[in-house]
């Protein structure tokens, strides 16, 4: 079954400082990020590669990655661009408002471009191999299915930055392994008891969504659809900086029972360029990798 990997990269990066944080180097040859998902993704059987971008990053993600991809990666490349103009017929973009409209929205920005079951992932994020295959195997098997999904249920305490605080999706999960809720959860920090976000301890061995989704292609009109009801409900209050999430859709979409998500539990360890001072840290866990023998050097 063709099978295709959306790659989130259009975020503003503002918590990095400097420097576009998705483009950062990281492995012991100049490799990114991307590089390490996208061979991961390849090797797993994804066929399509979509990057979505910020148009203005354009000339310099292709240079980077996009047009080297393009002539080592036996697969196909396509580009999605997310727009802060890009929403509901008939409505205007608040005064005011400076960045775009979140996950689902970028993923919104795929429509036309995908017609087959896809994943989704963050671009700088190193999700390891496990799951690129838990994703693909379920995506071949019920790519068929209709609001049969599937997501990477990483361990809390594999996610977790050592130089900051992060936002993870707090899931709950049935004895059958499905998704029971997801819950966007900020501020979460490692202790030396575990884990605490800003309303309290929280369990370090939660399954916590990272933002790597297993989709069938439907998921498209429903963001569509539901994406015209969160503009419906913005206020004055919420305008300037409410976001359209993809786990705040997954998780109505559950709640409603108009779609199950098995949850894939991975245990590989997250690694993620969320701030400046991380970058060492992932160099130091890449140099291992290779060292492992898990990656070649270079890596193509």
């Amino acid at each position: 079954m063709y099978t295709s990997l959306v790659v989130m990269a259009a975020g503003l990066g503002s918590r990095f400082g400097q420097g576009i944080k998705q483009l950062t180097p990281v492995g012991p040859n100049g490799e990114i990020i991307i590089d390490y998902s996208v061979h991961d993704a390849v090797e797993a059987g994804f066929n399509k590669i979509i990057f979505v971008i910020r148009k203005d990053l354009e000339a310099d993600f292709r240079e980077i990655i996009g047009d080297r991809l393009a002539t080592t990666c036996d697969c196909e490349i396509a580009y999605a661009y997310q727009n802060i103009e890009d929403i509901p017929e008939g409505c205007t973009v608040p005064e005011g408002r400076k960045k775009p409209w979140g996950t689902g929205h970028a993923i919104l920005a795929c429509k036309g471009l995908i017609h087959e079951p896809f994943a989704i992932i963050n671009a700088d994020d190193y999700y390891g191999k496990t799951a690129f295959v838990k994703l693909h195997d379920y995506l071949v098997a019920h790519g068929n299915e209709p609001y049969h999904y599937c997501m990477a249920g990483f361990i809390l305490e594999n996610t977790l930055s050592e130089n900051g605080t992060v936002t993870r999706g707090i899931c709950t999960v049935d004895d059958n392994a499905n998704l029971v809720t997801v819950q966007e959860t900020a501020g979460i920090i490692r202790t030396a008891d575990g884990a605490q976000s800003e309303n309290g301890s929280v369990d370090p061995q939660s399954y916590v969504s990272m933002n790597m989704w297993g989709i069938t292609p439907e998921f498209l009109d429903t963001l569509e659809s539901e994406f015209a009801a969160f503009f419906a409900n913005l206020t004055d209050d919420t305008a300037l900086k409410a976001e359209f999430l993809l786990p705040m859709v997954v998780d109505s979409l559950v709640q409603q029972k108009r779609a199950t998500v098995a949850v894939l539990e991975t245990t590989d360890r997250w690694f993620g360029v969320t701030y400046a001072e991380d970058r060492p840290v992932v160099q130091a866990a890449f140099r291992k990798l290779v060292a492992d023998g898990v990656y070649p050097s270079p890596l193509r």
